[in-house]
């Protein structure tokens, strides 16, 4: 009988379902409605009649290109330069206009208010995005995480100002990193860097001393913003997954 082959030329060629037209036709809405180039999810449920097919539209996301580049080399650098520095991290390239930051502190943070504190997080991202300003935002546990336990459950419209976002382990949980959910799908496809340390088991660093240190031109129970005088330097190895944040 031979190797048997599953073949869709019915579809594709013989357009027995009109898929290919119904894509395209998807694709260039949605990428009209993002304004960037999309990527969609989507099943088919083909019946012997092709007037009975059935086509589910599952979701859109703006497509993931590639930013890693040349090679960005770090190197050593002066320990008491460094605000944050990791081996797991997701981006590629030199981010050197920065000067805002928002802070959930590791020490005010409270576990049982984390709802709260994204909704204070969404109401900050909305202020900096009416005012073109990026920031780096630094906080505790899993950002977008569905255990509010576990971390802040923010939603990416809550947090999609941020430029470069770290996400620091609870002294009694490590942190391992989101990027394989469909919310971090967002970091690649907008180039947002994304740092995870975990200090208190030896993995980076981020030095909460000097954040407590900066005055903070607005505060709530949940989150400071600080505005610096001069700009941090973000330098990130996608390569090698490794990157460093230096203070000003």
């Amino acid at each position: 009988l031979g190797v048997r082959l599953v073949s869709f030329a019915s579809v594709l060629k013989h357009a027995d379902f009109p898929l290919a037209p119904l894509l395209t036709r998807l694709l260039e809405t949605a990428e009209w409605g993002l304004g960037t180039a999309v990527e969609i999810e989507f099943a088919v449920n083909l019946a012997r009649a092709a007037s009975d097919a059935e086509f589910g539209f599952l979701q859109l996301r703006p497509l993931a290109l590639s930013s890693e580049g040349e090679r960005l080399e770090i190197g050593e650098v002066e320990p008491e330069r460094v605000l944050c520095r990791s081996a797991a991290v997701l981006g590629n390239g030199r981010i050197e206009d920065i000067r805002e930051l928002v802070v959930v502190d590791a020490h005010g943070f409270e576990r049982k208010r984390s709802r709260e504190t994204a909704s204070e997080l969404g109401r900050l991202n909305a202020q900096m995005l009416s005012e073109g300003i990026p920031y780096l935002l630094i906080g505790v546990g899993r950002w977008g995480s569905a255990d509010p336990w576990l971390g802040i459950p923010v939603t990416w419209d809550q947090i999609s100002g941020a430029r470069v976002i770290v996400e620091a382990g609870f002294h009694d949980v490590r942190v391992t990193p989101s990027q394989g959910t469909h919310f971090f799908q967002n970091l690649t496809s907008f180039n947002v860097g994304y740092f995870t340390v975990n200090p208190d088991a030896g993995e980076g660093t981020l030095d909460w001393e000097w954040l407590r240190a900066q005055p903070a031109t607005s505060e709530t129970p949940f989150a400071r913003r600080v505005r610096l005088d001069r700009p941090l330097l973000v330098l990130m190895n996608g390569h090698k997954g490794e990157g460093v944040i230096l203070k000003p």
